[in-house]
Order: C-alpha cells, then sequence, then structure tokens
C-alpha cells in the first residue's frame, strides 16, 4: 500500500513537471510569435484620456448643431463617428444644401496628420475645428456668433468653468476642447495592427500577399507611419495628369506657388473601407477603382484583377475598434441664445 502511494505521488510530481514544462514551452513560443515587426507601418496606440471633463465637453461640442447659423449642422454632420468618421459623400452639404468644395476627410485617426485639411492649412486639430464653424459653405456661423451662443447657455458655462478656471467662454476655448475630444477618436486594435504586432494568425495570406504587392509596387513611399499616410503632400497625378471638374489646388490654394497646384496631403489608409468615396473630389466610389487609379496616376502600374483583389483585401485588414461613445446629452436654450436661422430651400 505504501509502495502504490509512492508510486503515485511520484507519477502525480512527473505529469507536474510536464505540465509545467509544456507551458513553459507554449509560452516561449507564443512570445516568439509575439515578437513586433520591423515594418515602416507602425500600430495605433490606445488613445491616453488625461483630462474627461474636457474631453466630455468637447464631445457636446461635437455633436451641437448650435454651433452653425442655421441650428442644424454640427462637426459630426460630416464627420459621422457612426460611419467611419465622414459621410460618404463625395464632396459633403453644407449651409442652403451648398454642396462643399472638397471630400470630407476622416476625423478618425486625425491625431496622428502631420497637418489638416486636404491642403495642409491648419496646423493642428484646434486651429482645423474653428474652420468649418466660420465656412460661408459649411457651418456659416462667426466665431463671435458660436460664443455668444454658448455663453448664453449656464450649463455649458459652468462646464467651461470646470474645465478651464474661469467663466469666460471663447473661441479658443471651445475649439480646443473640441480638439481634445478629436484626440480621443483612434482606432487601434486592427487585424494588421495585432499582425505588426507579432500575431502571424491575425491575416490571411491573401491579405499578406496585397500588403507585399503595396509595398513592392511603391504605395508605402507615401502610406507609412501609424497613420499609414497623412505624413506628407504628393502631387496628385504624379505620372499622368489627373482630370477633375473639381476646383481644389491642393498646397496652391494656401502658398499661391505653382509648384504646389494638385499637391494634397496624403490620406489614411485606416479604416478605408468605411470611408468612401475616396480622394480629394470622392471620384473613386470603390476600393477596387481607387487601387487601380492610383496605381496608374502615381505608380505608371496597371495591376491586375489578382493583385487589385488582395491588395483591397489587406485595406480591410487596416480597420480598427471604432470609439465607443454615449450620446451627449446637449444643455438646453434659453431665451438669451441667439435663435438660428434655419434654411429651407
Amino acid at each position: 500500500m505504501v509502495k502504490k502511494r509512492k508510486l503515485s505521488s511520484t507519477i502525480t510530481k512527473g505529469l507536474g513537471i510536464v505540465a509545467c514544462s509544456v507551458s513553459l514551452l507554449l509560452s516561449a513560443s507564443y512570445a516568439q510569435a509575439q515578437t513586433p515587426r520591423n515594418e515602416i507601418i507602425k500600430p495605433i496606440p490606445a488613445p491616453v484620456v488625461t483630462d474627461e471633463a474636457k474631453v466630455e465637453l468637447g464631445k457636446k461640442l461635437w455633436f451641437d448643431p448650435r454651433l452653425s447659423k442655421s441650428g442644424f449642422i454640427s462637426c459630426n454632420s460630416c464627420h459621422n463617428l457612426s460611419m467611419g468618421g465622414s459621410d460618404n459623400l463625395p464632396t459633403s452639404i453644407g449651409h442652403d444644401w451648398q454642396e462643399g468644395p472638397i471630400n470630407s476627410p476622416t476625423v478618425l485617426n486625425a491625431t496622428l496628420n502631420f497637418v489638416q485639411f486636404w491642403d495642409g492649412r491648419a496646423a493642428d486639430l484646434k486651429e482645423q475645428a474653428g474652420g468649418p464653424i466660420a465656412n460661408p459653405k459649411e457651418m456659416a456661423s462667426t466665431h463671435e456668433l458660436a460664443v455668444d451662443v454658448i455663453s448664453s447657455i449656464p450649463q455649458y458655462v459652468d462646464e467651461f468653468e470646470a474645465v478651464y478656471g474661469d467663466r469666460d467662454v471663447n473661441i479658443d476655448r471651445i475649439t480646443d476642447a473640441i480638439a481634445v475630444f478629436e484626440e480621443t477618436l483612434v482606432t487601434p486594435n486592427s487585424r494588421f495592427d495585432k499582425w505588426l504586432k507579432g500575431d502571424d494568425n491575425a491575416i490571411t495570406a491573401e491579405e499578406l500577399e496585397g500588403y507585399e504587392i503595396f509595398k513592392t509596387s511603391g504605395c508605402i513611399a507615401c502610406h507609412y507611419g501609424e497613420n499609414i499616410g497623412g505624413s506628407s503632400f504628393q502631387k496628385m497625378g504624379l505620372l499622368e495628369e489627373y482630370n477633375t471638374e473639381n476646383l481644389a489646388q491642393g498646397r496652391a490654394d494656401v502658398t499661391g506657388k505653382d509648384a504646389d497646384r494638385m499637391m494634397f496631403k496624403v490620406p489614411t489608409l485606416r479604416n478605408v473601407e468605411l470611408t468612401y468615396p475616396y480622394f480629394h473630389d470622392g471620384a473613386a466610389e470603390t476600393l477596387e477603382d481607387a487601387t487601380k487609379l492610383m496605381g496608374r496616376l502615381q505608380l505608371g502600374r496597371n495591376f491586375t484583377e489578382d493583385e487589385v483583389t488582395k491588395v483591397v483585401a489587406w485595406f480591410k485588414t487596416l480597420t480598427g475598434d471604432q470609439p465607443q461613445l454615449v450620446m451627449p446629452i446637449l444643455p438646453p436654450s434659453n431665451n438669451n441664445t441667439p435663435k438660428p436661422e434655419p434654411f429651407t430651400k
């Protein structure tokens, strides 16, 4: 009986050692598989919120249509966070149903862009946030009117005091709060990010082939870094002139230099399956169309149908975790709040 107990104890210990060894081997194997890849494209880190009150204030302002002259258009109208941070229109619809001059770029991961707007006229998100408010074709208000509206609402004034330390409401603080909210609108954990971090199973063989085609064909010369774009200006129609009825001239509209004609900020490819149509004029309706045209105009290359299929498959691995938001309850206007001027035509 004693011998049986000793034998049982020995077997149990042996099994424990084997199990421990297997566990260590699996852990080592997993660690090896998770070694980050050395690629020119980098994964996006999760957002870090340091001032929750300012983010919440910025979120309210983002969704508040009272920043527009009509009381109808908000930041979210053209950068819909339920639709990849864009509006899926060739060009946005603004005040009095005016058609905007250019395609609305996604706000998702915009904090990673080196400048804002297609032509780079805003240095950062704060400067960008003030543009549409006063643009007559977009929200068609003025900065003065926007301040008058927000400062007339006691609950807003209380929130500005809580965030900034006093009850002064001004356009600098309005755009600052919106920008801080926008900084949280990043989309980490795409399948491709997981692959970049070392997960071999995160993407398929076809998708990986698409990435290799993307790299070897030269696309990565413009679309690189964390945002897979947004890091430089490039000429639209490098090897073949791009024919478009859109009047936007890119950087030339800012600098007045002929050399900057048709030089646009390279758009991000993150979440690109959600942000159709494509290009500054919204002329490419599908990823397939965009891939073929870019190959020809920028690279002098006619991609085969198989190559296009594989590249587009890879594009779809770039969709990350979308911002999970609770819609804010906006504070009510009162008798002192300037009245909107709705458009009806």
